[in-house]
């Protein structure tokens, strides 16, 4: 478009929240023309480098994705003048990418535009959980053309009842109504809908997530899981790493997955979570160390045999670790009944466990949760971040 658009924290002007409001500045044969986005951060949630929210911003992943969708609405109308031959400025651009004050997205058009943008971020993996729940939502409600306020506590009421009778189980209506928050939260963060239109001040998602069954083995059954020797290749490879995500603490598969020996220093695994972006260091255990070796081909970047170079895009990879997700989670059950184990024996089992175990060792449930099946894994990582260093080496020497 030969200039430049971005979106800027627009630190000299403070507003009486001691927020600074975020501008859509377009740059255009050195004139700069600006538009206020109609949301504002606080200074310490901002990366002033990149212009973009931290990772300590609460409303991060709402706000990139009003960040995106403003940026590319101004490049795309540049690019349909250029092909159209017509010269433009910075002022007729930010005229031109203005919302119309009558017009008004649906749910329906909301959650779509959520979903592209998380396509557009490469967040395949989340953005299918996302489409799984727009269906199970248009199966519901016959189609999802419908206002905001159409979607009231009655509304969420009968979606939990009506898949609870499709035998959904509570976590996954639970994961789905996060789901639809999550929209929701965006169009209040755009101004699309005010606040009494927001269902979820009475609608509490998190009750839902009070019934859900425990995932956590004791001690004692996750030795006899550490202990069983897999009958294949595929056997022992689950049961690895079943053992090195309880080892450090709670990993998920994905994040393993994606693990190379470049993230192993000094005998800590130092990552970030592919959900969160934080960062995560674990001391290695003596076990996890053996997992870690037993597996250096000298062949491959990754920790574990599941990607390869052969998968570079993100629907290659996510495609791959669904695919190898569920092997491992297959064999995995048939272990837990071949041990007679109490629940049904997954990787997140391991997450599961890591958080009970602490607890039981003495960790202050202000810190951890006897449970991972709360609200959000970001929650989860804060009080984990909140450990200091010797007292997270101490807990963890208490996990077998």
């Amino acid at each position: 478009m030969n200039g430049t658009v971005k979106v800027l924290c627009y630190k000299s002007k403070t507003l009486s929240n001691g927020e600074h409001p975020l501008m859509l500045c377009v740059c255009k044969d050195n004139k700069r023309k600006y538009q206020s986005l109609g949301i504002s951060v606080k200074a310490e949630h901002w990366d002033f480098k990149s212009n973009r929210p931290n990772d300590k911003c609460p409303n991060r992943e709402r706000i990139i994705i009003l960040i995106n969708e403003r940026v590319n609405e101004i490049q795309r109308i540049a690019l349909d003048k250029q092909i159209a031959g017509r010269d433009f400025t910075a002022s007729t651009l930010i005229e031109s990418a203005k919302p119309s004050a009558t017009a008004k997205k649906t749910v329906g058009e909301y959650y779509l535009a959520y979903i592209e943008n998380l396509k557009k971020e490469n967040r395949i993996r989340y953005a299918g959980m996302y489409e799984i729940s727009y269906n199970s939502f248009l199966k519901f409600n016959k189609h999802l053309d419908i206002p905001f306020s159409d979607v009231d506590v009655g509304w969420l009421k009968r979606y939990e009842a009506w898949g609870k009778g499709q035998n959904l189980s509570v976590s996954t209506i639970s994961t789905r109504i996060r789901h639809l928050r999550a929209v929701f939260n965006l169009a209040l963060l755009e101004h699309a809908i005010k606040s009494d239109c927001y269902p979820f001040h009475i609608y509490k998602v998190s009750k839902l997530n009070q019934t859900t069954a425990k995932r956590a083995l004791s001690k004692d059954d996750i030795r006899r899981i550490m202990e069983y020797e897999g009958k294949s290749p595929m056997e022992r490879l689950a049961i690895d790493i079943f053992t090195f995500s309880y080892l450090c603490a709670g990993i998920n598969f994905i994040d393993m997955a994606k693990l190379k020996h470049s993230n192993i220093q000094e005998h800590q695994l130092v990552y970030h979570r592919e959900k969160t972006k934080k960062l995560i260091i674990v001391p290695l255990q003596e076990r996890a160390m053996q997992i870690v070796e037993k597996y250096n081909s000298g062949k491959s970047a990754f920790v574990f045999p599941i990607l390869s170079n052969f998968h570079r895009s993100e629907i290659q990879i996510a495609n791959r670790l669904h695919k190898v997700l569920a092997k491992i989670n297959r064999h995995l059950k048939e272990i837990g009944e071949k041990l007679n184990l109490p629940i049904p024996l997954t990787t997140y089992v391991a997450r599961h466990s890591f958080a009970t175990v602490l607890k039981r060792a003495g960790v202050s449930t202000s810190i951890i949760s006897e449970s991972l099946g709360h609200s959000s894994e970001r929650i989860t990582q804060v009080y984990l971040d909140s450990f200091d260093k010797e007292q997270i080496n101490d807990a963890l020497k208490s996990l077998l």
